[in-house]
């Protein structure tokens, strides 16, 4: 027990480091390895610490949240949007409080949260609800790792914070998954309210703390007091908070967060300003809604309402439909909108959208709004119909899942979408090459794969519309140096759904060749970091296709995908090398750059192709892998004998 005890200690005072002070002290392979100790030790033992943290790890789905009352209320806050509305709440605090104090922090936009500790543990995690109860989502917070599962303080107390996820770890979720998240609130939303603690943990959400709820004792007295006790007891806070003594100081601060708060990594929405003291907040009192004691500045408004026109269905490269609605034009934060997304007609239904109803639309980080849901149906409203086929080529349409798709592979939309993906930017890189040049390519010279580009002449191009001597000679050019790509562009290029750009250079650096990417099983896929089980799904069965097969074929007869050249000579020359498990002496890093200073080619994952593998402690699937394979295995020692460093 005592040493269950020292790794609890150890584990958490480093989780603490990396989850909320962002400052890990110790890398990855070393918390693994005490982690997968104590792991063996409970089940060894049969018993579990309150604050080990094998306890994060989300149990099985729930079949329904159940309902919790709050001890104290969560009250929403009051908003202003004006300086009038700000300076009208600042007259309703002097009136009580002469002299006040205020503080300033960011308004997150995620979902509220209220965190309950009893004699120290933590026992419970709800929404805010209405106010009064919210739905208990312990399973979901518990795959958390940015709050304490254990407090020094021994009353029982409520912690209120919001739930975010990251802007950067949104985009690198979208960049895998089969259903990219609209907007960074309603993924924390959507995380947190998810029965299955899975998809809880796989979205990676967190939580900033900013308020004691109730506290059965020694309250602390001012709302920085609050700040600095939460940070005390390991509960992450913003940085970023201001003490301000007057009006013209608050007004600052507010000015502060609305430059800044562009260049943070969560999704914001305003300034909350607070009484400083807490027990003139009970002078003040609240409304039936709102305290008196505190306002939440709204910036620019990025939500408004407006009229659905109509609801238009739009084909994309791998066949799926979506649904984008044309809307009256409306300004929405200097903006001028014209049109909303909807994710498909379960969308629809949900959100109850009509053509002819007004609804609510919202831009955060999108370049085209999202509808949030209807606000109100206009008398002669129409529903919207599920299409049967599709609205371009007329082919009976096919339902997979929640989504719908064109099974024709030469339907013009997907067609065009593909040879756009192809030449775009992160891909081949055709300079010139634009949607529009796909549709004219499709059009008039009938062009239906992208391997048929590299027959293209210049007096085919002449023939086309704005096509004049120099723009087809730069063009020509331009698919001529794309015959050679790096193999992650040419992976990207294909256009396989769910791989994206980071997914297709894990792709690139494992199987190092076309070949045995082309030969890999789902296994060896799931392995790499970007690649879950979807995905992996999706490649294999892209490969199988005969069509794409085909069409990677003739690619590859006029495309060179290359890998980055070894340097010659070295130890490693020629070798692709797996590294697994925790090294005696060296970091990983430090190991494959060893590797690649000589020769050597490093992969995420053991395939046919890998020659070697350098293996540690707790080594697991890899290892296994490469025993199956017949791959020659070395550890440590026998590296640096390689090297010449022993």
């Amino acid at each position: 027990m005592n040493r269950m005890r020292e790794l609890v200690d150890k584990l958490n005072k480093w989780a603490y480091e990396y989850y909320v002070l962002d400052n890990p002290s110790v890398p990855d392979s070393e918390y693994d390895k005490y982690y997968d100790e104590l792991k063996r030790l409970e089940e060894e033992s049969g018993e579990i610490l309150p604050d080990s943290p094998t306890r994060r790890v989300g149990g099985e789905p729930l079949k329904a949240f159940s309902r919790h009352e709050h001890i104290a209320r969560l009250y929403s806050l009051d908003k202003a949007v004006t300086a009038d509305e700000l300076d009208a709440f600042f007259t309703r605090v002097k009136k009580v409080v002469p002299e006040p104090e205020f503080t300033v922090e960011y308004k997150f936009d995620g979902l509220t949260m209220c965190i309950t500790y009893q004699n120290g543990a933590f026992v419970r995690a709800t929404t805010r609800g209405n106010g009064t109860a919210g739905e208990d989502v312990t399973a979901q917070c518990l795959t958390i790792k940015s709050f304490p599962l254990t407090i020094s303080y021994k009353g029982t107390v409520e912690v209120k914070g919001e739930a975010v996820i990251r802007l950067s770890v949104l985009e690198d979720y979208n960049k895998t998954a089969a259903e990219p998240l609209k907007n960074a609130r309603n993924a924390a939303a959507g995380a947190i309210r998810n029965l299955d603690p899975a998809v809880t943990a796989k979205r990676r959400p967190e939580i900033y703390f900013y308020d004691i709820n109730y506290m059965e004792s020694d309250m602390p007295e001012t709302q920085v007091g609050c700040f600095e006790w939460l940070k005390k007891e390991g509960f992450k806070v913003f940085p970023y908070y201001r003490l301000c003594k007057t009006e013209d100081e608050v007004k600052d601060a507010i000015n502060e967060i609305e430059v800044e708060r562009r260049n943070i990594d969560v999704l914001t929405d305003g300034a909350v300003i607070k009484l400083n003291s807490v027990p003139l907040r009970d002078i003040l009192g609240s409304t039936d809604k709102f305290p008196r004691w505190a306002v939440a500045y709204k910036f620019e408004a990025e939500e408004c309402e407006t009229v659905v026109r109509e609801v238009r269905w739009q084909v994309g490269r791998t066949g799926k439909l979506t649904p984008l609605a044309e809307l009256e034009p409306v300004d929405l934060a200097g903006v001028t909108v014209r049109r909303a997304t909807l994710n498909n007609y379960g969308d629809i239904r949900r959100k109850d959208v009509k053509k002819g109803s007004k609804v609510l639309i919202r831009r955060s980080n999108e370049v085209i709004p999202e509808i949030l849901g209807t606000v109100e149906h206009a008398e002669g409203s129409v529903d919207i119909q599920k299409p049967t086929v599709c609205p371009f080529c007329g082919t009976p349409l096919v339902e997979v899942g929640a989504n719908i798709f064109c099974p024709n592979r030469l339907c013009r939309p997907r067609i065009v979408a593909k040879l756009a993906h192809f030449a775009s930017k992160g891909a081949m890189d055709i300079e010139g090459f634009s949607e529009k040049t796909a549709e004219q390519f499709h059009d008039d010279l009938g062009l239906v794969s992208a391997s048929e580009l590299y027959t293209l002449t210049k007096e085919q191009l002449l023939n086309l519309e704005g096509f004049k001597d120099k723009k087809a000679e730069n063009l020509l050019s331009s698919i001529n140096k794309s015959r050679t790509v790096t193999l992650d562009r040419f992976i990207f290029a294909l256009g396989i759904d769910g791989v994206g750009k980071v997914a297709a250079g894990d792709l690139a650096k494992a199987f190092g060749d076309m070949a045995a990417l082309k030969s890999a099983d789902k296994e060896s896929l799931v392995a790499l970091d970007n690649i879950g089980d979807v995905t992996a799904e999706t490649i294999v069965n892209w490969f199988k296709d005969e069509e794409n097969t085909a069409e990677l074929a003739a690619l590859l007869e006029v495309v060179t995908p290359t890998v980055k050249k070894a340097v010659e000579g070295g130890i490693f020359a020629g070798q692709f090398v797996v590294l697994t498990g925790t090294l005696p002496t060296y970091k990983r890093s430090e190991a494959q750059k060893l590797i690649e200073e000589n020769g050597g080619v490093c992969q995420s994952a053991v395939t046919a192709k890998t020659s070697l593998v350098l293996a540690g402690e707790e080594a697991g699937s890899k290892l296994e892998n490469a025993k199956k394979l017949g791959v020659k295995i070395i550890d440590e020692n026998e590296f640096k004998n390689m090297l010449g460093l022993n």
